[in-house]
């Protein structure tokens, strides 16, 4: 079906179901908490909506000013995922399917996974490993395989002497935003039996360890620089993720991140980002902050989605959508990576 003719039916469809069920208080304005049918719905809608985006090719990206792009089309598959669709199985597993054939086929000898962008082509490297090492084991592809393999020994080979990654594959610089996404493909690629240095995993938590601030939060390089949500949020998920769950550093930060709970009076830039992030570090650190944080954000998330279905995050609907979808469904625990 042409993608118009998709998208329209899908909206019939959500009015329809929205008339039959009342009208949904996160889009009147009522200060009334989100129930599990509204967040059903919306996430329902975000899905139906982002799976008419997909380029024939499998490609998600296309709306944003990045282009058709490796990271974004992971993202979008990992929130998939998060409803419990797999490869090929599901209502959406031929979205999933998809997703993996447009990474496969932007991978380079190198082992960089790249599409029609170079700007820091680390960050959507960082995202689509992260994806195939959440699909390996779904799928029997020997290209999905050699592929994963070859992106992690990218990581790991391209990690600078402080121990983190930056925009590009080269042992340069280094900041936290960057290298809290190489330190999640890395600990999905463990998860699925493939080998990573000991050392890289160290060396990685130093350096995000050395970048953070008296207050708590975590700044952007570790040089020096402020604290922000975004990166805060970004710092505890990756020592999380590398397997630091307890101490000063995670404690500290945890209640840097909790200040933002929603609805949070001071400015959140990287809005999607960071949520992403914290909601995940949260969920981590247990009920006592989870209570705390997860109604404020499903409830300002459903106060943000569009009508036709999609979020607009800063690069782009499909990016804020997926992006959302993943924080929605969270609570689902579908992902390997987002187990405790």
């Amino acid at each position: 079906m042409p993608r118009t003719m998709f998208l329209a039916s899908v909206l019939l469809c959500a009015a329809l179901s929205l008339t039959a069920s009342g009208q949904d208080a996160a889009t009147t304005g009522d200060a009334t908490p989100a129930s599990p049918a509204s967040t059903g719905d919306a996430v329902e809608r975000g899905l139906v909506w982002l799976a008419s985006q997909q380029d024939e090719d499998g490609a998600f990206g296309g709306l944003s000013h990045y282009g058709r792009h490796v990271g974004v089309t992971g993202l979008v598959g990992l929130a998939f995922l998060s409803h419990g669709d797999t490869p090929g199985r599901g209502r959406y597993g031929g979205v999933i399917d998809g997703c993996i054939a447009f990474i496969v086929s932007n991978r380079s000898e190198s082992g960089l996974l790249a599409a029609e962008t170079s700007h820091g082509p680390m960050y959507g490297h960082g995202f689509a490993t992260l994806f195939l090492a959440e699909v390996y084991g779904m799928t029997n592809r020997n290209d999905v395989r050699e592929t994963l393999r070859k992106a992690v020994r990218l990581i790991a080979t391209t990690q600078n002497e402080e121990g983190g990654w930056r925009y590009q594959p080269v042992r340069d610089d280094a900041d936290v935003s960057v290298t809290v996404c190489q330190i999640m493909a890395l600990r999905a690629a463990r998860n699925v039996g493939l080998h990573v240095e000991k050392s890289i995993i160290d060396r990685a938590i130093e350096y995000v360890r050395n970048s953070q601030n008296p207050d708590g939060g975590f700044r952007y390089m570790s040089t020096s620089g402020t604290s922000a949500f975004a990166r805060s949020a970004a710092g505890v998920a990756a020592l999380q993720y590398a397997g630091v769950y307890h101490g000063d550093a995670v404690s500290k930060g945890i209640e840097y991140c909790m200040k933002f709970v929603p609805p949070s009076e001071q400015s959140v830039g990287h809005y999607f980002y960071g949520h992403y992030y914290a909601s995940q570090a949260v969920f981590l650190a247990g009920e006592k902050y989870w209570d705390r944080w997860w109604p404020g954000v499903r409830d300002e998330l459903l106060g943000k989605q569009a009508d036709e279905g999609y979020w607009r995050g800063q690069a782009g609907q499909e990016y804020g959508t997926a992006m959302a979808l993943i924080v929605l469904q969270m609570p689902n625990r579908l992902l390997p990576i987002f187990q405790k």
